[in-house]
C-alpha cells in the first residue's frame, strides 16, 4: 500500500505551482531543480494523478492540480502560523524574513540599516527581493513587503517606514540652458522627459498639484525607463527632465549636477510602509525586523 503524501511534499508541490517554476521553487528552497522534478514525479506516481503540466518553457497545473493547490494553500498557511506561534515562544529571534520591495525603496530604506540588523540579530537572515510591481506577497511566498500607503490592501497590517518620500523634477544646468526651464507642468510637453513604465507595462503620468488639486501630464521623450538609477544618470547626461525621488537626487543638486525645476508645483509626499498579513502572533524574526524599522 502506497503512504500517504507528507507535508513536505505537498508544500514542494505548492511551490512549484505557485512560481509555475522548477527553478524558482528550487532557489526558493536552497535544492536543486533536477530534485524537485523528481519529488514530484513520486508524488504523481503515489496519488496516480497528474499535477503538473510540463514543457522546454512552462510549468503549469492540470486542473487536478488546480484543486489541489486551492485546498493545500490555505492549509499550508495554518500550519505555517501554527509554527510560528511556537517558534514566537523564543527568547532570541531566529529564522528566515523573506521580504518583497520596490528597488527604490530598498535602496533609500533598507540599505541603510540591513547591516545594523543583522548585526543585532545574528541568527535571523533577511531575504530582500526587490520588485516593483504590486506582488501578491502571501500568494508568492514572502513574509512582508514594502509599498506606499494608498495602495495598500485593506487585510494587512503596515508599519510607516523613514520619512515622507517625494518626486520631483530634475535637469542638468546645460540641457536647461539648451532648451530653458520648464514653468509650469505643462511646458513638459515641449521639454524631452525621460519616462517611466511599470512593470505592468503601463506608463506612469507625472503627478504634479495647482492650487491643492492634483495635476497629471502624460510626457513624452527619448527615453522610456523602469529604473531610477538609470533615469538620474541620463539626466545628469544631458539626456532630459526625469522625475524622481528627492531623496535620490539630493547630493546631484547639493553640487550642482542637476537642478529643480518645477519645485513648487511638487506633489504631496508619499510614505513607505512596510506591511504584512495579520496574525494573532508574528514569528519572532519579522517581529525583530518590525521593532527595529520601527525603532
Amino acid at each position: 500500500m502506497n503512504m500517504p503524501p507528507n507535508l513536505h511534499e505537498l508544500d514542494t508541490f505548492a511551490a512549484v505551482a505557485r512560481h509555475r517554476s522548477f527553478r524558482k521553487a528550487a532557489a526558493e528552497r536552497g535544492v536543486s531543480a533536477s530534485a524537485l522534478s523528481h519529488a514530484l514525479r513520486g508524488l504523481e506516481e503515489r496519488l496516480g494523478v497528474r499535477l503538473l503540466h510540463r514543457t522546454t518553457r512552462s510549468v503549469t497545473p492540470t486542473e487536478a492540480g488546480e484543486r489541489l493547490l486551492a485546498r493545500l494553500d490555505p492549509a499550508l498557511r495554518e500550519v505555517a502560523d501554527a509554527l510560528a506561534d511556537v517558534t514566537a515562544l523564543q527568547a532570541v529571534p531566529a529564522g528566515k524574513v523573506r521580504l518583497n520591495v520596490p528597488r527604490p525603496a530598498a535602496r533609500l530604506l533598507l540599505a541603510p540599516i540591513l547591516a545594523r540588523f543583522a548585526a543585532a540579530h545574528p541568527r535571523v537572515q533577511v531575504e530582500v527581493v526587490t520588485d516593483d510591481g504590486l506582488a501578491d506577497i502571501v500568494g508568492a511566498g514572502f513574509d512582508a513587503g514594502m509599498r506606499f500607503g494608498e495602495s495598500l490592501a485593506g487585510d494587512m497590517v503596515a508599519a510607516p517606514v523613514g520619512p515622507p518620500q517625494r518626486f520631483v523634477c530634475v535637469a542638468s544646468p546645460d540641457y536647461l540652458a539648451a532648451r530653458g526651464i520648464p514653468r509650469t507642468p505643462r511646458d513638459l510637453l515641449g521639454h524631452a522627459c525621460i519616462g517611466r513604465r511599470f512593470p505592468s507595462g503601463n506608463l506612469y503620468a507625472w503627478e504634479f498639484q495647482a492650487e491643492g488639486q492634483p495635476l497629471r501630464i502624460d510626457v513624452s521623450g527619448p527615453l522610456l525607463l523602469d529604473d531610477d538609477v538609470l533615469m538620474i544618470q541620463a539626466a545628469r547626461d544631458g539626456a532630459g527632465i526625469a522625475y524622481v525621488y528627492e531623496a535620490m537626487v539630493a547630493d546631484d543638486i547639493a553640487a550642482g549636477r542637476l537642478v529643480l525645476v518645477l519645485d513648487a508645483w511638487s506633489a504631496m509626499p508619499s510614505r513607505f510602509f512596510l506591511y504584512y498579513p495579520g496574525r494573532r502572533q508574528l514569528p519572532t524574526a519579522l517581529r525583530a525586523l518590525v521593532d527595529f524599522i520601527k525603532s
